[in-house]
This record gives structure tokens, sequence and C-alpha cells, in this order.
């Protein structure tokens, strides 16, 4: 596309002026008199229509035949409307008269750059963000650092690692884009690095990896967080030392290759869990760009469906496609996309196959996206053990979830264990008041829990209902040899009670009593020694 400014003459003095300001921006400029057919001119990378939109109608068959024709998507600016008219419709911008030439000359520029990029990268959006991603495509490209793309499934990652290389001092050279989720461990290493002849089963020949095959130009590896650890080893080698080895040679093979790679998810999280090598995640991400969701930019897409309408009808080779009305785009406007920018794509080519000629309608879009995003994310947390459920199967946020349940789940089981026995030592031993823990002779812990009724809020099993409870006797003096538990006694007094019931019950032999404590001898002379049990026990 040659940079080329095409000027109509609706507003002589004016255009006059903006030819000078053009020219000495560095553009070539085209000037088209009034009812001159501009369809011959696609190669312009701009239109300017001066006069303003409602001046003479040659200037509004201007806009409609550019808009109509081949140089659909060309920046138009329409120069000299009333203060606080918006641009039209199909213009990209409106200036007030009377117009600064040299402003109009800047933002010229900037749109004329920003239209470049995108012819060579494929990525529309005019938001804030989309700005914001090709300005740091242009920044990034010329050099060979490594880029770290991120951003959620569907968003573009692959056409920004596209556009980095088209716009590199590599892009005459390979562009070979590698889905990590797509291979296997043992499949991958042979792909990315070669294998010699017989260095595993079926290897009847020498092959080359793809570092070998990109050698001066650049790899894309894509879902950079499936790639398992041992294969990430052997990628830092490559980012550091530019060298590798095939799998079962011996001999190093240097390469010159820029990495780019991509990934929707969190890997700071895969490092913290122990599933991403933190000095390959550091060595990776030396320049960042984040691309956004599509919900974040709905403001994009219009532009989007005109350029997916465009792309399907030249590929599928369909009569001219009428559009879409307002109140279907109204429609896809306020949809989330959870499948972003692709599934806003998919959407487009199957409406362009199957409403040929005719303007899609509401009735036409998918009834989920009209009844709105009514539906529920869910979340699958692997269902298992935390011995047998490794980290590497579960992200950090699924696994704290997954063990709070767990935990949940044994101190419920827990308490309705105590539960029981509270009940059955209520049938046994009904002089026991509630709200004292007894323990044995043996010191195996409690046999009853402090009134667990008094705080639970739900009832465990069937309804509870004794009316023994309400009437109780007075309580028996505690058995000689039991441990009697009175609110308001530390952990140290309980367990100085325990030892010296264990140490009666065996008449002071303290091996025994260790034994019967479930403790070693050494364990129980260290207790007596802390707790100032007196030697007689």
């Amino acid at each position: 596309m040659a940079d080329s400014v095409l000027l109509t003459t609706h507003d002589l003095p004016l255009a006059g002026k903006l030819r000078t300001g053009f020219r000495r921006a560095g553009y070539r400029v085209e000037l088209l008199a009034k009812g001159e057919d501009p369809s011959y001119l696609d190669d312009a990378a701009l239109l300017v229509v001066t006069g303003g939109f409602d001046a003479p109608a040659s200037a509004q068959q201007v806009l409609r035949t550019v808009q109509q024709g081949r140089t659909m998507g060309v920046p138009v600016f329409v120069v000299g409307e009333r203060p606080g008219t918006p641009p039209p419709k199909g213009a990209t911008a409106a200036f007030p008269s009377p117009a600064d030439p040299d402003e109009v000359v800047l933002v010229g520029r900037r749109a004329v750059e920003r239209r470049r990029l995108r012819e060579a990268t494929g990525i529309v959006g005019e938001t804030d963000a989309m700005v914001e991603v090709l300005e740091r495509v242009v920044q990034i490209a010329p050099v060979d650092a490594t880029v770290l793309i991120t951003g959620e499934s569907g968003t573009g990652k692959e056409l920004v690692a596209r556009g980095l290389h088209a716009l590199s001092r590599r892009r005459h050279k390979a562009f070979i884009p590698v889905n990590m989720a797509a291979l296997s461990e043992t499949l991958l290493e042979s792909e990315l690095f070669g294998h010699e002849k017989g260095a595993f089963t079926g290897a009847v020949d020498l092959r080359k990896g793809i570092f070998e095959l990109a050698d001066g130009g650049t790899v894309f590896l894509d879902e950079i967080g499936e790639m398992p650890l041992q294969t990430q080893t052997k990628l830092l080698r490559v980012l550091e030392q530019q060298e590798f080895l095939r799998v079962g040679g011996q001999k190093p093979i240097r390469v010159s290759v820029r990495i780019l790679a991509a990934t929707n998810q969190r890997l700071p999280e895969q490092v913290a869990a122990g599933d991403f090598r933190k000095d390959l995640y550091y060595r990776l991400n030396v320049l960042h760009i984040s691309l956004p969701p599509l919900r974040d930019r709905r403001e994009d897409i219009p532009l989007l469906v005109a350029a997916f309408v465009a792309d399907a009808g030249k590929r599928h080779d369909r009569g001219p496609f009428r559009g879409i009305t307002g109140e279907a785009m109204s429609i896809l406007v306020r949809h989330r996309w959870p499948g972003n920018v692709r599934e806003l794509r998919n959407l487009v080519e199957s409406m362009v196959v199957l409403a040929p000629g005719r303007q899609i309608r509401p009735e036409d879009i998918p009834a989920d996206l009209r009844a709105g995003d009514r539906s529920t994310s869910l979340v699958r947390v692997p269902v298992g053990a935390p011995a047998t459920v490794g980290a590497a199967e579960m992200r950090p946020q699924f696994e704290f979830i997954f063990r709070t349940m767990m935990e949940m789940k044994v101190d419920i089981d827990d308490l309705r264990r105590e539960f029981e026995a509270f009940r059955r030592a209520e049938v046994d031993s009904p002089g026991r008041r509630s709200g004292e823990i007894v323990y044995d002779q043996r010191g195996e812990g409690p046999t009853v829990e402090a009134d667990p009724l008094a705080s639970a809020e739900y009832v465990l099993e069937d309804d509870f209902e004794d009316d023994s409870l309400d009437e109780a006797p007075a309580a028996e003096a505690p058995l000689p040899n039991d441990v009697l538990y009175q609110p308001g006694m530390t952990l140290d007094e309980i367990e100085r009670e325990v030892v010296r019931a264990a140490l009666r019950h065996v008449d002071g032999n303290r091996r025994m009593a260790a034994e019967s404590l479930g403790i070693g001898e050494r364990t129980l002379y260290r207790k007596l020694a802390r707790l100032g049990i007196a030697d007689d026990g």
C-alpha cells in the first residue's frame, strides 16, 4: 500500500493547506475533483473529505463509494463539520470548522500507521487498549528480545506473534508456531530439537527439529504453560546459549532464533505451585504484551464484524452481504463473548454463509446470545485424596479449595463420632455432668465431649431428645483413677493429670506408663521434668 493521501476539493482553500501539510509529513497527495470516482485510487492510505459532510451531495457520494468499494477500511476524515457534530456514519473522525491543518495531519499520520500495522498483523481495533497493544508491537518488533504474550483463549495471541515477526528484521525467514498442548512429552522434545538416527524405536532417519528449521527466524511457542518440566530445562538452554542437542545427539547445534511465547494461564501461580520453572519464567518475560478480552473492548465489535464479513465473503465466494441491523448489532455488543474474538469470527462466518443477500436480523442470531449471558461459570475441581492428587494437576487456588473441603469433611466426621460417643456415654453413665471431658485410666483421650449440643447449630442425624437431660441427677464424684477436666484448666494441667493417672495405674512403673500412653520412655522422662511431676509419680 502506497503512503498516499486522497483529498477532495469541495473546500479548495482548505484542501490546499492540507496538501502542503501532508507533503511535508512525507506523504504523496492526490486531489479528487467534485464528482470524480475515487475507487481507482484504492491504494490510498487516507481519505480526507473537505467542506463538511453536510456540504455538497458529491461529498456524500465519495464516502459511500469508498465504503462500498475495494478501499473499504481506509481511514476517512471529514473536515469542516459544525462544532460538536459526531463523525458521520462511515467516517473515522470529524474536525470542526475552522479546522487546524496541522492537527489534521498529526491525527492522519497516526491513523495511517495503525492501518499499516493492522494490514501486517490482521489485528483490528480502535479502542485505547488495542491501540496500546499495536504501539507495543511497533516498539518491540525490531529487537530480538523474547516476548511473553498473555491473554484469554481466543484474544488473538498468535496474530500478535505474527505481527511481531512481520515487522522484525527476521521477517524474510521462517515463522514456525508450535502448540505445546497438542503434543505429548516424548513427541514434543523430538519436534523441538530433532533426533538422531536410532535415538529411539522408530527413529530410522535423522530429523531436524523446529529450532533448527527456524534458524534465523522466529519460533512461536503457544500454550507455553503446558510444557513439561523436563522440556522446560532444555528450552532454557536454548534461550541462554542459543544451542541445543538433538535427541540422542552428542554435538551441540548453534542457532539464531527469536522465541515468542504465549499462554492463557497465570504463570506466576504455576511457578508457585512448582509446575513451571522460575528461571524460565523470568527468561521468557523479558518483554510482555497483555491482550484484553473482547468484553473489555466492546466498541471494537462493529469493526471486527465488518472485517470478518469481508474476509468470509471473499473466502466463501458469497454474494454481497447487506450488513446487520442495529438491533442485531446491539445483541452482539452486549454479549460477554467467553470465546473472545475467535467466537465472534465463527459466528460472523456462519451468518455470512447462512444469510446471503439480506441483512442479519435478531432472529438470525443464536438463541443463547439473544437470551443474554445467563450461564453460570463452572469450575472443575479434581476429586480425590490429597495424597493422590498432585499439585501439578490443580491450580493453587483449586488445591486450596479442595483441601479446605476435605478438612471440613474430616471435622464433621470427627464431630459425628464424638457426638455418638456422648450419646452412648450418657446412656452408660447418666451421672456425668454435661461440660466435662473424662479420660479413662490409660489416658487414651476423651470418651465424652463437652456438651456439643450447647454450641452446635445443626443436628447431625436424628434429633436427640432425652427428658433426662432436663432433670439430670446430681453429679457423682469421679472414680479414683479417672481424670476429670474442669473448664479453665490449661493443656499442661490436663497433660499432668493424665500422666499422673497413668503412673498410678501401673504403681509408678515408668516403662509401663509410657507404653500405656503410647510414647517412648525418654519422652515420658522429659514430660515428667517439664510438668514438674515428683519422682514418686
